[in-house]
Formats: structure tokens, sequence, C-alpha cells
């Protein structure tokens, strides 16, 4: 998901319509390989769509990735603030949903133009690191104002928005340095072929899913069930990826390389 251009090549200088923009990008995607079905085929598609409008709007894919982060804490700040009701949650969703696919937009869009540009990646993955970190904390907020509709009148539940939290901000830490410090691989090279098994295994993990466990916030415990069993997955899963992701930095020929170009969009 980089956002951000060096500026258009030749190939695209001359404007594009939207339907021209949309098969250009549907031959121009990234490889499936180490994605959820969720973001394959769903998020990725989406964007895809939003990704061709934004380019016939004019607009850079830093401010796609503006766009995005509009939507993700507009969902952020009604699970802090507005009361816990079904009409909320599926509000929460949908603002969650569509930040989401602006988020891969940003990237789709960047490469339409030409490519992205280091700027453009960093704000990309700040707002990615903003966005999840006050999403857990605004569950901690719900939780703490309406415990008598989640059943958190214990204390100890409010460790679960806490560890979930943890669990997320190291995944996505310890996966964006692993990808920056990876040796890449040589241009041309053949992409490598999708397991629908790995697909689906990541489900758990991936942030549409997650988004879709607000649908049943104004279920009270119903949320806190959903939202704790994506936790504990979270939990499972980080020592998994941590494990694969040592094992192919400690290998010689994943030694990190001086000045290596920034990871490419999802």
């Amino acid at each position: 998901m980089v956002a951000g251009t060096t500026g258009g090549t030749a190939a695209v200088a001359a404007r594009m319509s939207w339907g021209q923009a949309l098969a250009r990008l549907g031959g121009a995607q990234k490889t499936a390989k180490g994605v959820s079905l969720y973001s394959r085929f769903v998020n990725r598609p989406t964007g895809r769509f939003l990704a061709a409008g934004s380019y016939v709007a004019g607009l850079t894919p830093n401010q796609v990735t503006l766009v995005s982060a509009a939507f993700s804490f507009a969902g952020v700040a009604a699970v802090a603030v507005a009361p816990p009701t079904w009409w909320t949650g599926a509000l929460v969703w949908l603002a969650l949903a569509v930040g989401f696919a602006f988020d891969s937009a940003d990237g789709q869009l960047a490469r339409l133009r030409g490519g992205g540009s280091p700027a453009g990646e960093w704000l990309d993955h700040v707002v990615d690191c903003a966005k999840t970190t006050a999403l857990h904390t605004a569950v901690l907020v719900a939780f703490f104002r309406h415990p008598g509709h989640f059943g958190t009148g214990a204390d100890v539940v409010l460790l679960v928005p806490l560890v979930f939290l943890t669990a997320s901000t190291v995944t996505f830490f310890g996966g964006l340095l692993t990808e920056q410090l990876k040796r890449k691989a040589a241009p041309g090279g053949p992409a490598p072929a999708p397991s629908t098994l790995r697909a689906v295994a990541l489900l758990p993990v991936d942030h549409g899913v997650f988004c879709l466990v607000f649908l049943l916030l104004g279920g009270g415990p119903l949320f806190l069930w959903g939202y704790g069993l994506l936790g504990a997955a979270a939990v499972l899963y980080l020592p998994l990826f941590l494990a694969k992701w040592f094992r192919e930095l400690d290998r010689p020929a994943a030694q990190p390389v001086t000045g290596a170009e920034p990871s490419p969009a999802r």
C-alpha cells in the first residue's frame, strides 16, 4: 500500500478513461502469495475500482491515503463515542471497510501513475499504525463506558483490547521490518503461486475480517466474544509469524541490502 508517486510515465501521460484505467490496473496486480481470501477477492478488487475512480478524479496517492484515514478514523470515533447499537456497528463496519479499500487503492493508484515514493510509503504505514492503535484503544474505551452492555463488569476484561493491540502492533512492525530487510527478488522473475490453504488460514488475522466483527457491536456479549476470538487468533499467530520471519532473515541469502528500495504496494 504505497502512497505517493514519483510521477507518471509516458505510458500513462495521456489521461485515460475510468475503463482504461481499470483495465490497466487489472494487469498490474501484485502476487496473491501470503494474502488472505478477503484481501485477494474483496479488498483488492474493490480497491482497484476506487483507484481507477481516483485517477479519473485527479487525486494523488497521498490524497487517497488521507481519504482512507478519514473513513477509518470516523469508524474509530464512532466506536469510542457513539452508543453501541446495531446501527452504530453497521456504520462502523462500513467506514472501516471503505477505509481499508481505499488503503489498497492508494498503492494501486501509485503503480498506475508510474510508481510509489518513500514519502508516500511512509505516510501509508504511519496511517496504518495509527489506525490499528486507535481502533483497539476505542474498543477499550467502549468496554469501559458501557460495561453493562458488553458484560465487561470485571476489570480483567479490559485487558483483552490491550493484549489484542500488543499482538497486532508487534505483528505489523515485524512484518513491515521483515519486508524491508529481506533481499529483493530479481526483477522479471515469475510470481510465486498463491496457496489457497494459506489464504484461508490468514483470514482470522485479516483486517477486513476484523472489520466485520463490528457488525456485532449491538449484541454486547456477542461482540465481546467475536472480538476476543480474533484477539486470541492474533496472539496465537504472532509467534508463528515471528519464527517464520526470523528464519527468512537468518538465511545467508536474506541478509539486508544497504539502500534497498521500499517494498511495493500490497
